[in-house]
């Protein structure tokens, strides 16, 4: 629990709107917060540049952290992206060149104003995490420093469309429909007057849904490129704090960006999920806004306050609780590297051979010369063709992959992946020996495997996982390759049939130990479903040998001396009336029992209804995802996201309701997007996109 912070060393008033306006004529809508003398004790700026709506949407939380900065001496802005909010125009896709060149603006006119020293730092979770970085790479002289949580350097690979080239069905509808709606909203008249009709219907008109472009680029092609900082770390000039949690899809970056940036860099990585640091779930959570202006005042206002002197990278070493899809805290502790990547991490190798993992490759092959060993590909000897061990085989599971929880979870109950029991008795799974002693990872696991499917479009799914003596299974890492990928995601080649080929994977990083009497358990099926859209046809996969590589850590004397983290505090909550709390249900349902067998997940959940107080908006969200298939057809699986938002303030009543859909045949994908808007009972537009595309080696 945060503590309340009211005394700060500076006396602050806040700036409700103001209108940033850009060359081309456009205004931003802007919130600011700054000390009352600042005009005569001009201050460093913290930007924070989202398409989340300033007014209702992120308005409880800019309260807690926008003040606090404000009451430290900075000026702290809020801006609403061009085409969200209360902000001019249209916004068409996520991360473009417009954004950016728009960020450029709003950093000069911050730096330009009376109250600011000229030196700002941008601020970020999620989206303002990813436009930071990007921003960063524009190098804008005014742009000091960066604070980027939970963002990604690679916006292919990490994000929450495709995962080794595979299609996300889990993430990229589910947060394209969410964009869909959010962009449908309308501005406040309150702060655009009668504007706001006229604005609010070129949205509805003009605004289209981000999937059809996610989904019409199967490829790492320019399109992603774009705006992936890791095409070019070096054009990051400015100092970089990465921040993230192992609860995190995007936690990936924050090693990457701390082995390819050049500019001064940091990396802090918590158990936290999607959250920021000082209210996360799992916890523990910490004096995370503290931290933050220690890294503005080393930056900002060039005071010393031991910051860079500190290791590089801080992260919290997970032990191992039994599975559960929820966690208040995850048990762990602090350790810390000097530099990243570090020498004290040496990786391990451990091989497929029959059903285990073993510390020894399997002994030569028998005369016949069947699985000549080559080198591997991650180093070392390996797997040839055929294999050392017998090959292992598994028929598709559709319904493998519905105990993996969420794949972006926000700490709510029901997020976390649970007990991977049921999905290992689907999967084909390795056991190492148990643990002798405390063993610990931190960084990338790697794989090599050698295998064969009997269909030329197939996939993979990769688990490591933590066996407990009881028999749990405690999902750890993971990863996922469409294998017509496996040679990169832009050159793709279909899988020669039941011929056997090695591949190689990078698993999610992570930081781990696995306690004494617990051992690793690598889990491989060809289904992995919602997250992984499934192949057109049933695949049969044979496994025939492989190399798994754990990144080992040594512990170090110094980890129990690392100064302890602050308790967290914020400024004070924003006054809310609660008409309706947050729902969550997350529930699973199968018809097993009478064949075809149907499974059918839904997640309902929302942000409730409130009202502002300080000026009567009421803001009412609820949301309801379905992801239904039936076993041995995976051409049925389906995908249908609903959005309901509510925006009002006395007579004036707004309501966008959206529903969003996912199918496929053998070799196209169709997607329906409705967006249906009402101001009060009365709709005033309505709108349906249908879109079919070619399955491109998917």
């Amino acid at each position: 629990m945060s503590h309340t912070r009211t005394d700060f060393p500076r006396q602050i008033r806040e700036i409700e709107n103001t209108w940033i306006i850009l060359k081309d004529g456009t205004r931003l809508a802007a919130r600011i917060w700054l000390p009352t003398d600042a005009e005569q004790h001009p201050v460093p700026a913290i930007l924070e540049y989202l398409p989340y709506r300033k007014d209702d949407c992120t308005a409880q939380g800019d309260a807690l952290w926008h003040p606090y900065f404000a009451g430290h001496g900075y000026a702290s802005i809020r801006v609403d992206i061009r085409g969200t909010g209360d902000s001019d125009g249209l916004l068409p896709d996520e991360y473009l060149k417009q954004e950016q060149d728009d960020a450029l603006e709003v950093l000069a006119w911050i730096a330009a104003q009376p109250w600011c020293t000229g030196a700002v730092g941008m601020y970020g979770i999620s989206w303002g995490g990813f436009n930071g970085l990007q921003v960063a790479a524009r190098r804008p002289p005014q742009l000091k420093c960066i604070i980027t949580l939970c963002s990604t350097d690679d916006r292919y690979t990490d994000d929450c469309h495709y995962m080794g080239g595979a299609l996300l069905g889990s993430d990229m509808i589910k947060w394209a429909s969410m964009m869909f709606a959010y962009n449908a909203q309308p501005p406040d008249p309150k702060h655009v007057g009668e504007r706001w009709r006229e604005m609010w219907l070129n949205r509805l008109h003009n605004a289209p849904p981000f999937l059809e472009a996610w989904m019409s680029h199967p490829r790492r092609d320019a399109y992603w490129k774009h705006g992936s900082v890791i095409e070019d770390y070096s054009a990051i000039a400015c100092a970089v704090y990465a921040v993230g949690g192992w609860a995190d899809p995007y936690t990936n970056a924050i090693p990457r960006l701390l082995e390819g940036l050049t500019a001064p860099r940091k990396g802090l990585i918590g158990p936290w999920s999607h959250m920021r640091p000082h209210d996360a779930l799992p916890g523990p959570s910490i004096g995370f806004l503290q931290e933050c202006l220690r890294w503005w005042d080393h930056w900002l206002k060039g005071i010393d306050t031991g910051i860079m002197r500190e290791p590089m990278l801080r992260a919290w070493m997970q032990d191992s609780p039994p599975p559960a899809t929820h966690y208040v805290e995850w048990p762990g502790h602090w350790v810390a590297e000097d530099v990243w990547p570090s020498e004290n991490v040496k990786m391990s190798s451990l091989f497929l051979d029959d059903e285990a993992l073993v510390n020894a490759p399997a002994p030569n092959p028998s005369p016949t010369g069947r699985g000549i060993r080559t080198p591997s590909p991650l180093g070392g000897e390996g797997w040839g063709e055929g294999g050392n061990t017998p090959p292992r085989t598994i028929l598709s599971v559709q319904q493998c992959g519905m105990n993996a929880g969420t794949w972006c979870p926000y700490g709510i109950p029901g997020d976390m992946p649970g007990d991977q029991r049921m999905d290992d008795g689907w999967s084909l799974c390795y056991d190492a020996a148990p643990a002798t002693e405390p063993q610990q990872t931190l960084g990338f696991p790697e794989l090599a495997i050698t295998l064969s499917v009997d269909k030329p479009l197939a996939q993979i799914a990769v688990r490591l996982c933590d066996v407990a003596p009881s028999g749990s299974s405690l999902l750890v890492s993971w990863a996922l390759l469409n294998l017509t990928h496996r040679e990169g995601h832009e050159d793709l080649k279909p899988m020669p049939v039941n011929e056997p080929v090695t591949v190689t994977l990078k698993l999610n990083a992570i930081a781990h130990q696995l306690p004494p009497g617990h051992c690793w358990r690598l889990a491989i099926s060809p289904t992995y479903w919602p997250h992984m859209w499934p192949s057109p046809e049933p695949v049969t996969l044979t496994i025939h040998g492989g190399e798994l590589r754990l990144p080992v850590r040594m512990p170090r004397s110094e980890d129990a001396a690392l100064p302890a983290f602050e308790r967290p505090e914020t400024a004070a909550p924003l006054e809310v009336e609660v008409l309706r709390e947050a729902p969550r249900r997350r529930m699973y349902s199968n018809s097993a029992d009478a064949p075809p067998a149907r499974f059918h997940l839904e997640d309902h959940f929302s942000e409730g209804a409130f009202r502002i107080v300080r000026d009567g908006l009421t803001y009412e969200t609820d949301y309801n995802d379905t992801f239904d298939i039936v076993e041995g057809d995976p051409l049925s699986a389906f995908i249908t996201c609903r959005r309901d938002i509510r925006i009002s303030r006395g007579e004036w009543r707004t309501r966008i309701a959206t529903t969003s859909t996912l199918s496929s045949t053998a070799t196209t994908f169709t997607i329906t997007n409705v967006l249906d808007a009402y101001e009060g009972e009365t709709r005033i537009h309505t709108t349906t996109r249908t879109l079919t595309l070619p399955r491109d080696h998917a």
